[in-house]
């Protein structure tokens, strides 16, 4: 599996050559499912200084959706790819939102939960969390601040996920940027919380990111796949590229279950929930 770190743009065409390049590349070195950032359809919001204060862009929102999906599912024919864009729905609201697809089509989909506050007003929140099936497993979709959340990797494991793609558009510290990259708290956090949530559910973990100057801000890469185990099996750091990981995510999670089992262990009641695990 391969987990991507790339700028991408307003300009949709350009977006979808660089996909198509880039689950191309993938596929030759073996990768059956990709991950790509989030916004990775037509970019980010876009964040401007006016007047010497922040201003945040209205969401570039993703038109004719259908026809997309459906370029889409041709560029990724026997891959599955996860990838993230803006969707206007039906009530009318704007939603930060990831699809995954292949050659059959739309195999899921997930609207961001947590709401970070430069995207108030900009983006509504989503509903939930649930994994689907695919051909490189079972699979639960995250987007970027979601995974700052425990509860939300635990709902995806707790649902079956045995891969989490966490799709982000996650920039350097916007009041306290370092000179280097790695010493910048913003990329610590990213990189932490990573590792974490793949040792605490059990689960393979891959992280993509945004790369390079979009407005005022910097996006620093460090896409990566983790193991079960906390291991990061790839990464590429602070630059462009694929982390690409050999991996059979079923066994490496049952793997790392057989041997202690964070999910059967857990005390739900003892955490105010339900025997089930929900909120009681």
């Amino acid at each position: 599996m391969a987990a991507v770190s790339a700028p991408f743009g307003e300009d949709l065409e350009s977006c979808l050559r660089s996909i198509e390049r880039t689950v191309g590349d993938a596929r030759r070195r073996g990768a059956g499912l990709v991950v790509f950032p989030e916004a990775a359809l037509g970019g980010y919001v876009k964040e401007e200084y006016v007047d010497g204060a922040p201003r945040v862009a209205p969401a570039p929102v993703l038109r004719d959706r259908e026809a997309v999906f459906a370029r889409l599912a041709a560029i990724a024919g026997p891959t599955v790819i996860c990838l993230g864009y803006a969707e206007a729905a039906t009530d009318g609201r704007a939603y930060s939102s990831a699809a995954c697809i292949s050659g059959d089509g739309v195999l899921g989909h997930h609207r961001k939960v947590h709401i970070p506050p430069s995207e108030h007003g900009v983006f509504a929140p989503g509903a939930g969390f649930n994994a689907f099936d695919t051909p490189a497993g079972r699979v639960g979709m995250l987007l970027c601040y979601d995974k700052v959340f425990p509860e939300a990797a635990r709902a995806l494991a707790l649902d079956g996920a045995e891969i989490v793609a966490c799709m982000a558009a996650w920039p350097v510290c916007r009041t306290h940027p370092t000179r280097l990259i790695r010493n910048d708290r913003q990329v610590r956090h990213f990189n932490f919380i990573d590792i974490t949530r793949a040792v605490e559910n059990q689960v393979v973990w891959a992280a993509a990111n945004h790369f390079g100057r979009h407005g005022r801000l910097r996006f620093p890469g460090q896409a990566k796949v983790v193991d079960p185990q906390g291991r990061v099996l790839a990464r590429t750091g602070a630059r462009a590229g694929l982390a690409l990981a050999r991996i059979d995510a079923g066994v490496a999670v049952r793997a790392a279950r057989d041997e202690l089992s964070h999910l059967s262990d857990r005390m739900p009641v003892a955490y105010g929930l339900s025997p089930a695990g929900s909120l009681a």
